[in-house]
């Protein structure tokens, strides 16, 4: 099964795209869609649509996995960051992809088995797993990349 993993912005938005295979997955694409700050709302939302889109088409996934929102940052970044997703959640819906969504305490406990774990700790568990001597960037592309890992480890324990 191919999967597409978000973490969701809307300035940046990381995703990386595994291909699943029983008990291993395969790490096959990643990346950053960006969005013009200086477009209203609106062309923002339609240019991620778009990329998504795309993206989806190429790679024709599955599944989308996102990376819940975490409401301990600001309120404008909330609701940022809940406006890309819905742009995600709409592709989802057009393609039907099934969507899961991982928190961000799922993730680090899942990579590292500490769900406190730093942002570093999380990287370096993403390097080693994928045997990455250079990390992409900016992080929301190895958020992406976590995100992701962490669903594919979590279904092998699924029975």
């Amino acid at each position: 099964m191919k999967i597409l993993a978000f973490d969701p912005g809307l300035a940046r938005t990381g995703f990386a795209i595994f291909d699943t295979r029983g008990n291993s997955y395969t790490l096959q694409n990643y990346g950053c869609l960006f969005t013009d700050k200086s477009l209203c709302i609106e062309d923002r939302i339609s240019s991620l649509l778009e990329q998504t889109k795309k993206l989806v088409q190429l790679h024709k996934p599955e599944a989308m996995i996102i990376e819940k929102i975490f409401f301990n940052i600001n309120k404008k970044t909330v609701i940022s960051v809940a406006q890309a997703q819905g742009a995600l959640l709409a592709i989802a819906g057009q393609y039907k992809l099934k969507v899961h969504f991982l928190t961000p305490l799922q993730i680090k406990q899942t990579l590292t088995g500490y769900g406190r774990s730093d942002k570093k700790n999380v990287q370096k568990m993403v390097g080693l797993l994928l045997k990455m001597t250079k990390m992409p960037e900016p992080d929301d592309v190895v958020d992406a990349i976590a995100c992701g890992l962490a669903y594919c480890s979590i279904k092998k324990f699924e029975i």
